[in-house]
């Protein structure tokens, strides 16, 4: 028996070692990995196809947290503890370098371990290669390329949704429209490249003033919206000074002497997509008319 090599793996809270029994034969092995891929082809979205590489492996590897690192930015799996110590496998397909796969372990990783790691990364790459694809269609479709807010198609969504919240569940919602004053002349006077660059601070002034439950949102040019969810409008005047102390504060903004006009207004059961924002359209012009820097309700 002295002959006999068993493979084993540290188990996390027992500080002992379990063997892999000889069910882990290559035939086997070969058969879970196949039946891995199917699952990973299940689903588009890169949490998700984390979440299932993840199950998969806690089969193997006794590990306390799982995150992918990429140009899309960090996802990790629920319940991730990252205090442990990482260790770090780069993926790639030929060339093509997808991000970092980083387990947090509280144990170090055999030689074993990791070749059989790098065996499972060649069925993950190819599904998370694919999610990673459709989450930059998505954004694409969704996101305004300029300043990452959402665009005018999600904000056709959202405003449906809130709406049909409102009829069903009695939580109304305010509607609050914006757009620059002066923004024509920065355009036409210093260039797009200034433009550009006030309609990104703009855009951060926005996401600053509203909390976590709000919604902001970029129509194209200098026109913007907020959905609100708190439908008072002692709270939507609370957030038009704030957005507007914030312009005034801004040394860009400032010095280009660009300000924001806002309209309002409230949601009630029986309002259409095209009622509400009609309201708040004339808020915005109310606004205007009342010499632009200032916030209207209707």
């Amino acid at each position: 028996m002295e002959n006999v090599h068993i493979l084993t793996q540290r188990v996390s809270g027992r500080g002992d070692f379990l063997p892999f029994s000889a069910e882990h034969s290559p035939t086997n092995e070969i058969t879970e990995t196949h039946k891995l891929v199917t699952e990973l082809q299940t689903s588009l979205v890169i949490e998700d196809v984390l979440a299932i590489y993840a199950k998969f492996t806690k089969q193997l590897l006794n590990f306390s947290g799982l995150q992918f690192q990429s140009t899309l930015g960090t996802t990790q799996t629920s319940q991730s503890d990252t205090n442990s110590t990482p260790y770090i496998f780069d993926l790639a397909i030929g060339k093509e370098h997808l991000g970092q796969l980083i387990y947090f372990s509280k144990f170090p990783l055999g030689q074993a371990i990791e070749k059989k790691l790098h065996t499972l990364h060649t069925a993950l790459v190819y599904p998370l290669r694919n999610a990673m694809m459709y989450s930059r269609v998505l954004k694409l479709a969704t996101k305004d390329a300029l300043t990452g807010l959402n665009n005018r198609s999600q904000f056709n969504d959202f405003l449906l949704q809130k709406l049909e919240n409102c009829r069903r569940y009695q939580r109304p919602f305010s509607l609050m429209l914006l757009d620059l004053d002066n923004f024509k002349q920065v355009n036409d006077n210093f260039g797009h490249k200034i433009g550009d660059d006030t309609l990104k601070e703009f855009s951060k002034v926005l996401c600053s003033s509203i909390r976590g439950t709000d919604s902001v949102f970029r129509f194209g040019g200098d026109e913007f919206a907020l959905l609100i969810e708190d439908p008072e409008f002692t709270t939507n005047k609370v957030i038009a000074e704030r957005i507007m102390c914030l312009v005034r504060k801004s040394p860009l903004m400032s010095k280009y002497k660009v300000t924001t006009s806002i309209g309002f207004t409230l949601a009630n059961s029986q309002d259409s997509e095209t009622e509400i924002f009609a309201r708040a359209d004339k808020g915005l012009y109310k606004a205007k008319a009342s010499g632009r820097n200032c916030a209207k309700a209707y």
